[in-house]
């Protein structure tokens, strides 16, 4: 009965079809078609047709779209206490993958619905570590950031850019080759994954190691729609969602951080730079204020900064 009159939902995404997000989207959208029967339906908006990544939450919290992927560091300040999952040094993501970031997130969710209102989050995830990707400088030290020029995204980003003495640009992020290529810009903080996603490889000669922090997203759903459709049908996207799905998502994303990386280095002639463990501990030094501001800004406000960094931590 159900399915001899389906429903379809709009799914925005700001990001490029072939990123493994939209590819683990499209597969949720497929999993919950099938388990309804038919009676669910999904069309995909990749690339920003809809909206560039700050105006996502607004899309879905008016009802433009019906889903959409979310990046918190996309409108600073908006989402104080989601965006600490994201600073250096403080989260599981930090130094490894994304799996168990992702998954303690999504678990956490309920305690991040005050700052989403009118959106149901369906899970999070967190990025593995981002990494910084250069033109042309070999990164041997952080005395040779000096200087450069790099592509950012996000306030968290842009202060970890000026305390490596560089210049934060916001490009965005399908702009980014093109900057390279053409000297606007001489870096970008990227992941793996999204370095090969935006065809950063020909432009891009050294990437520095380790990563230098992460970025938390939701996928995100109206929740009037949501909450006007059948029990059942409600169930099917509550069975493809939650922490389970995040983790199993993450692992993909770090098996796909892997491969982008090894795929880099042996096409384009990337090549990865380890920074030396002197420069590491000093590169640690410089990034602990940003996340120790963060979690100060955020008590300002009222928020249990120190509450939510601790039970994400377990």
């Amino acid at each position: 009965a159900l399915a001899a009159a389906p429903q379809v939902l709009k799914v925005s995404s700001f990001l490029p079809p072939k990123t493994l997000f939209n590819v683990e989207l499209r597969d949720w959208a497929d999993t919950i078609a099938a388990a309804t029967g038919g009676a669910l339906a999904f069309e995909h908006y990749p690339s920003g047709q809809l909206g560039p990544p700050g105006r996502q939450f607004g899309l879905v919290q008016a009802g433009a779209a019906d889903v959409a992927i979310l990046l918190h560091s996309a409108t600073p300040g908006r989402f104080p206490l989601s965006e600490l999952a994201g600073l250096p040094l403080t989260h599981p993501a930090a130094g490894t993958g994304s799996a168990a970031g992702s998954r303690r997130l999504s678990e956490l969710a309920p305690a991040l619905e005050a700052e989403h209102p009118g959106v149901k989050l369906l899970w999070c995830a967190v990025t593995p570590s981002l990494k910084l990707a250069l033109a042309k400088t070999r990164p041997e030290g952080l005395s040779a950031l000096q200087g450069l020029r790099i592509r950012y995204a996000g306030t968290v980003f842009q202060q970890i850019v000026a305390a490596l003495g560089a210049a934060p640009v916001p490009v965005p992020p399908a702009e980014t080759a093109d900057a390279l290529a053409k000297g606007v810009i001489d870096g970008a903080v990227f992941p793996w994954e999204a370095m090969q996603a935006f065809d950063l490889g020909p432009a891009t000669r050294f990437v520095m190691e380790p990563g230098l922090a992460s970025a938390s997203f939701a996928v995100i759903m109206n929740r009037r729609r949501y909450e006007a459709l059948d029990p059942a049908l409600r169930a099917a996207i509550d069975a493809a969602s939650g922490p389970a799905r995040a983790a199993s998502y993450g692992a993909a994303w770090d098996a796909a951080e892997e491969e982008a990386r090894a795929r880099l280095i042996a096409r384009d002639g990337v090549e990865a730079v380890a920074l030396p463990e002197a420069e590491a501990k000093a590169l640690r030094s410089r990034l602990a204020p940003i996340a120790q501001a963060a979690r100060a800004a955020a008590e300002a406000k009222g928020l249990p900064a120190a509450e939510f960094l601790k039970a994400y931590a377990a």
